[in-house]
């Protein structure tokens, strides 16, 4: 046997393996729970930063009369 019909012996075997395998999923595999990117005290502070800076915006645009 020459070395590339080995090898595509071994790949053919592997996917055949596979496919018997297939649709049972490891329950460890799935991701459990909501987990975030960033932390609460994060979301917390870019909230406040934005409702904070909108709130500013509009307390400065009605006591100039309108016009900024």
């Amino acid at each position: 046997m020459t070395t590339s019909r080995r090898l595509a012996d071994k790949k053919v075997g592997k996917f055949e393996k596979n496919i018997t395998r297939r649709g049972s999923v490891p329950e460890t595999s799935t991701k459990k729970g909501t987990s975030y990117p960033v932390g609460p005290v994060m979301l917390g502070f870019f909230v406040f930063v934005v409702i904070g800076s909108s709130l500013f915006q509009i307390i400065r645009t009605a006591t100039s009369g309108g016009m900024a």
